[in-house]
């Protein structure tokens, strides 16, 4: 009986480190991932068709865009423009995907940071390291 449980405790502390290990396998192959203008535009691409309404757009896709801004030595810049004509401008860290989201009104001179995303929550990072 006691061989039993020892058994079962043992099947149980293999099964947590084999699911701990494939996780921080996939974690330290994102840590290791510089991050590519296409990576950018894709990730923040995939990001603002799941957060933003495009269907405003579907007669007149010009409308709505996103397209590639400026490029420094630690980010890139991406910016979505909407129907209404705002600007919400993407700076994405090239070394660790964090992309800090800035709305801009234009017309009424307006800038508010509203927050950050991860970038590689929105790209496959498989795909995008394949060669």
């Amino acid at each position: 009986m006691k061989s039993i449980r020892e058994l079962i405790v043992l099947s149980s502390v293999l099964m947590v480190l084999l699911l701990c290990s494939c996780h921080s396998n996939k974690t330290d192959k994102i840590q290791h991932v510089d991050i590519t203008a296409q990576m950018a535009y894709d990730g923040v691409n995939n990001y603002c068709h799941s957060e933003y309404d495009w269907s405003v757009a579907k007669d007149n896709p010009s409308m709505m865009s996103v397209t590639m801004g400026e490029e420094t030595e630690t980010e890139y810049q991406v910016i979505f423009r909407s129907y209404t004509g705002a600007l919400v401008n993407f700076h994405v860290d090239k070394s660790s995907g964090k992309t800090r989201i800035v709305e801009s009104v234009p017309a009424l001179d307006v800038d508010s940071v509203v927050g950050t995303i991860n970038l590689f929550d929105y790209i496959d990072i498989d795909s995008q390291t394949a060669s």
